[in-house]
């Protein structure tokens, strides 16, 4: 039977991300990588949503890519496990920069004014338009990183031949509340400089969670019975971080490599995976759509919000509620805009969405 708790968690948490990211394009907290503030206000404590919801979006995302992987390869062959998933993760994240996502590229090295002072120094178009291809992975990190860890999953998977996997099925509450340890061990090693969100270690250690252990029903049944408890502890926990470091750069070190953004994410992970296989674990004409079409929200909806912030919001063109406003409706109509078109034009919905045939475009997207 399928899990439906498992696509609407993933299509849920899109949508967080989606929200999360247009209050990341105008904070005022010291993150990087979007315009900045716009408004006049000394504080924006509405900036307080980002420090709840960061810690754990994307650990939930790599434990149900875990998950998902385990149930594809009961069915599937080792090679035909790395085929699909270069063909969804590492096609559209490499190759589709170049046909697509460089104009992503664009948009965010125009919010800070990197193409102007690249043709004032001089630097060659071709150049420029490299610089604008890298510059274009954008929400794509997750991709690259999940593909990596695909082909280390197979390799790990060769070598224990099956008994973690069924170490895992027993694996009893005590020892749950252990993982956190290596989840924290994980945060301190393999983090890229620079770019912050590549933690290689830290993503990792989800991953495989979600493969040898959240993957089996007895696991699940655990969580399930705890949902209640788990929300409230990850609440607790994630209201604690907010209130702690509200106003720090929250999205690098030493806040991401702490004690508490450690317990946030695991916490918070297990909340929502128990929340959902207990209250959430149904289908409907809705769930069924926001799930065939949560991989273009994914991969679009950024170039939307990105696109009003530099057309719109930095010329100041509306006053700042409605910039708010206009860049989350852009993330929605080009995340499900652009994922309609595209998907139905031949070689640009392999290069950018990894879909091979036509007659895949609706089939939902289990990465």
């Amino acid at each position: 039977m399928r899990k439906h708790y498992l696509d609407n968690i993933r299509w849920t948490t899109v949508v967080i991300v989606l929200i999360y990211h247009v209050f990341y394009m105008y904070n005022a907290e010291g993150v990087i990588g979007g315009l900045g503030k716009i408004t006049n206000l000394n504080v924006q404590y509405y900036d307080a949503f980002q420090y709840l919801v960061y810690p754990w979006i994307m650990p939930l995302l790599f434990i149900v890519s875990g998950i998902s992987s385990r149930l594809y390869l009961e069915k599937h062959s080792n090679k035909e496990f790395i085929k699909s998933r270069t063909l969804k993760l590492l096609v559209p994240s490499t190759i589709g920069l170049l046909f697509f996502q460089f104009i992503q590229g664009y948009v965010s090295m125009s919010l800070g004014g990197g193409i102007e002072g690249l043709k004032a120094a001089g630097v060659p178009s071709p150049v420029i338009f490299m610089i604008m291809v890298a510059s274009g992975s954008g929400v794509l990190w997750y991709m690259h990183l999940l593909w990596i860890y695909s082909l280390l999953l197979v390799l790990i998977r060769t070598i224990e031949k099956g008994k973690l996997l069924s170490l895992g099925a027993k694996t009893p509450l005590w020892l749950l509340a252990l993982f956190y340890f290596p989840i924290w061990g994980a945060a301190q090693i393999l983090n890229t400089p620079i770019v912050s969100v590549y933690r290689i270690a830290f993503y990792f250690v989800f991953f495989v969670l979600g493969y040898f252990v959240f993957s089996h029903d007895s696991v699940m049944e655990k969580i399930k019975k705890l949902s209640l408890p788990l929300i409230v502890i990850a609440l607790a926990l994630c209201v604690t971080f907010a209130l702690l470091y509200f106003g720090q750069n929250f999205a690098d070190k030493p806040i991401n490599r702490g004690w508490l953004y450690s317990l946030c994410a695991y916490f918070g992970s297990l909340a929502m995976l128990g929340g959902f296989a207990r209250f959430g674990d149904f289908s409907n004409a809705f769930t069924e759509w926001m799930s065939r079409h949560s991989f273009g929200l994914y991969v679009f909806h950024y170039l939307g919000i990105s696109t009003v912030a530099l057309l719109i919001a930095k010329p100041k063109l509306v006053p700042a509620p409605a910039s708010y406003i206009l860049s989350l409706v852009a993330g929605f109509v080009f995340g499900y805009g652009l994922y309609a078109l595209i998907s139905r034009i031949p070689f640009f919905r392999w290069a950018v969405l990894g879909i091979k045939k036509k007659k895949n475009i609706e089939a939902k997207v289990e990465a």
